[in-house]
């Protein structure tokens, strides 16, 4: 029997903002019956609904990846050194001292996070402390 393998995990954005940039596209389209200079208007909510629809962060065993409008990374578990919630968001601190945000992901999502690396929460106890006699 082989090693147990944990499933990818993905934290997106909420889907409304891809919805809502796909509504403010089609509300922009009369706009080019009106001149062809408008296109690059469009720009904007198409970007949006993309980004909308593709940013986050995806965590298996391999890493982390950081998935944005144009481009991803995959950032390897050994060269996280720590998880660290930012408020409302998380970050990665890297072994050789940047710091990236991940998007999607906040702080209530950090232990199915850990989990999906295969390892466990530092200081994670499942057994009660004992008690003092």
């Amino acid at each position: 029997m082989g090693p147990v393998s944990h499933p990818s995990i993905r934290f997106r954005h909420n889907a409304a903002l891809a919805v809502a940039g796909v509504i403010a596209t089609l509300g922009g389209v009369p706009l080019l019956g009106a001149s062809p200079y408008f296109a690059f208007v469009l720009l904007i909510p198409i970007s949006i609904a993309v980004w909308g629809w593709r940013a986050g962060t995806d965590a298996d065993e391999r890493g982390v990846e950081v998935r944005a409008l144009f481009g991803s990374r995959l950032v390897p578990w050994s060269q996280v050194e720590a998880l660290v919630p930012d408020g409302r968001r998380v970050q990665a601190r890297l072994a050789n001292g940047r710091v990236i945000t991940l998007p999607a992901v906040t702080a209530a999502d950090l232990p199915r996070l850990v989990q999906a690396s295969g390892t466990e929460l530092a200081g994670h106890d499942d057994e009660a402390p004992a008690e003092a006699q």
